[in-house]
């Protein structure tokens, strides 16, 4: 009986293939938008969480001031010294690596071509601290370190711009006035998580930084890489007391430094791109809600059109239920269609949206899964209603219908 019924089913869909187009189209609308927008949101987290984490692991990031940002400094906050680092590695347990960080804006002289970027001084904890690994060349020497030796490293973007792509190591470069060899070259990192590129850098030296391109010792950062079995709030805790002691404040004074976790920055930022992506489910569900509504439609329209056929059916022996599911079937079946045209649709839309977006494209079953459902759902709740009327139907008064 059900695979009669299913068959009849088919073939009235056939008979108005136009109409059960449009039907289906409704729903396709719905379960690509719903699959799209959450898949997207899932990939942008994840680029989310990707660029914090190449900031540095388990990092915490220590300037002078209040807050970060313009201002953030203020008046009275003095800068750090480079000493400060070797205090807080040999005072705090649990941390892998200090790094204390100088930057200053230069530009860079290679081979009759110029580049405005920025400088970096700091230690072979640098490195460490930021996840930096090397593609050719060596880091720095204890000696070169002590002395300020005229010696740097630089990221592909520098490489590109002022070498063309060649192999720099060995080569010289011209950091301000300042003669420089280059004794190793870093691997790509790509973009930062507030759309920098990470690959224009130069590292140097401190001192040499200091001696011959700042005049000065101020240190802007302390990059401090925790141990992953560490606990972070304890640590957090330990630096600030320290931090305290060292820049000798009261215990009426407020902190004139400020300590940025960016785990809890990518925490807070994945959350917000999660909300979103609730919300731009959520929008798009509504779509699949209308869609909902076309089926009953054009069930009901349906239902009408083939009255006299409800009725010779049911004079002739059918019972109601036979009726009751060859309507939901019908129903069940176009909506059922509709999701997986739609999940085939939204699978190439992500991936080729995730591309255009340049955010990973994340395979998500569960979603594709729950939307499919849903829209099968969709089709017995909303063709229940013209299913129930079509097989309530008084016979005769069926077979009187023009």
């Amino acid at each position: 009986m059900l695979w009669n019924t299913l068959v009849l089913a088919l073939r009235s869909i056939q008979r108005n293939l136009l109409r059960s187009f449009l039907t289906v189209l409704g729903i396709v609308i719905g379960v690509s938008a719903v699959i799209t927008m959450v898949t997207l949101g899932r990939g942008a987290t994840e680029a989310v969480q990707t660029q914090i984490a190449s900031l540095g692991t388990n990092l915490l990031m220590i300037r002078p001031g209040q807050r970060m940002g313009p201002g953030g400094g203020g008046a009275t906050a003095p800068p750090f010294k480079d000493s400060d680092a070797d205090l807080i590695a040999s005072q705090i347990s649990g941390i892998a690596a200090v790094a204390p960080e100088a930057r200053a804006a230069v530009t860079l002289v290679a081979g009759g071509q110029n580049w405005s970027s920025s400088v970096v001084g700091s230690t072979n904890a640098w490195l460490q601290t930021g996840n930096w690994t090397l593609a050719a060349g060596r880091p720095f020497t204890d000696s070169e370190l002590r002395a300020g030796a005229a010696v740097c490293i630089i990221g592909t973007t520098i490489q590109r711009q002022l070498y063309g792509g060649a192999d720099p190591v060995g080569q010289s470069l011209r950091v301000k006035q300042m003669p420089c060899q280059i004794i190793g070259l870093f691997k790509p990192k790509g973009q930062g998580s507030f759309g920098n590129d990470q690959d224009e850098v130069v590292l140097m030296p401190l001192k040499t930084l200091q001696r011959r391109v700042t005049g000065n010792t101020n240190v802007g950062t302390l990059l401090v890489s925790m141990d992953p079995a560490s606990d972070p709030a304890r640590i957090k805790s330990g630096l600030a007391e320290l931090l305290r002691e060292m820049r000798k404040l009261s215990a009426g004074d407020d902190d004139n430094f400020n300590v940025l976790d960016t785990q809890q920055l990518a925490d807070t930022l994945s959350g917000t791109t999660r909300v979103m992506t609730m919300l731009l489910g959520a929008v798009a569900a509504v779509s699949l809600l209308v869609g909902g509504i076309g089926v009953m439609n054009i069930m009901l329209v349906s239902v009408t059109e083939r009255t006299r056929e409800i009725g010779l059916r049911l004079a002739i022996g059918a019972l109601e239920r036979e009726v009751l599911l060859q309507f939901l079937i019908e129903a069940v079946v176009l909506a059922s269609l509709g999701g997986l045209i739609g999940v085939l649709l939204a699978t190439g839309a992500s991936a080729l949206l995730a591309q255009l977006m340049k955010v990973p494209y994340v395979f998500q079953p569960g979603i594709n899964l729950l939307s499919f459902v849903f829209a099968a759902g969709i089709g017995v709740l909303f063709g229940y209603f013209p299913a129930r009327r079509a097989a309530r139907m008084d016979p005769i008064e069926a077979l009187r219908h023009e």
